[in-house]
């Protein structure tokens, strides 16, 4: 899903801020870069502020327009601040994160990042379907474009994961004994310590009641059940060869 994730950068006018994002994007797990009329090159600088994520802005696709970039994409959000002017849906950062992991499954998905110093133009915020505002400090809200692209893209690794978390604790739902199967454990229990003289054959119902309710209560898995009865056969086995020693 994270493949189909474009972070996309409006305008680039420094090329250490190109490889800054790229570093901020491998972080997170995300590789697919996209420069909309550069006003830069990646250069020497560029790979160095990268620092071992260089081959993401050298592999990065440029084109000349926004509409290029997202034409391929079912989701566009842009990044801005909170605008008086354009009245836009806003996402927060976190329902960010959600959408682009439920929305990227099974389509591209694409993250846009405004200049450095004017951001993104009306038209080209008009071009996303949301707009996502990180909640900065009111009085001192500057965040470089690397940085926004690291917060970013942490919330959309983090909704990631949770996801692939759910899939996987589904995909390995408990199975538990029946009840019969789980009688047939205690009177196999039951046997097994008579056998061996833990309980007295008269009086089993105190001791069997008390591990009866501890089995209920810890409830084991059926595989788990499976590894007690083999527990008690492998006894009755030893037990049995000591009697005829």
């Amino acid at each position: 899903m994270l493949n189909n994730v474009k972070v996309v950068l409006v305008g680039t006018s420094h090329s250490g801020n190109i490889g800054s994002a790229a570093r901020a994007m491998k972080v997170m797990g995300l590789t697919n870069m996209v420069l909309v009329d550069p006003q830069c090159t990646v250069d020497d600088q560029a790979i160095a502020l990268a620092a071992g994520a260089g081959d993401i802005a050298q592999n990065a696709n440029i084109v000349s327009t926004l509409q290029e970039a997202v034409a391929d994409c079912a989701l566009v959000v842009g990044s801005s601040a909170r605008s008086r002017t354009l009245d836009w849906p806003m996402l927060e950062p976190r329902e960010c994160g959600e959408m682009f992991v439920s929305e990227g499954q099974t389509s591209q998905v694409a993250l846009v990042f405004g200049r450095e110093r004017t951001g993104l133009t009306n038209d080209e915020l008009q071009t996303c379907n949301y707009h996502v505002c990180i909640p900065a400090n009111p009085e001192y809200s500057s965040l470089n474009l690397a940085m926004a692209v690291q917060l970013l893209g942490y919330e959309i690794r983090a909704a990631f994961l949770q996801h692939e978390a759910s899939k996987h604790s589904q995909a390995e739902e408990l199975e538990y004994p029946r009840h019969k199967e789980l009688e047939m454990f205690f009177e196999h229990l039951e046997k097994v310590l008579i056998n061996t003289q833990f309980i007295s054959q008269e009086q089993p119902g105190k001791v069997m009641n008390k591990l009866r309710r501890l089995f209920n209560r810890a409830r084991p898995e059926a595989q788990e059940l499976n590894i007690l009865r083999g527990v008690l056969t492998a006894v009755e086995k030893t037990n049995k060869l000591d009697e005829k020693q």
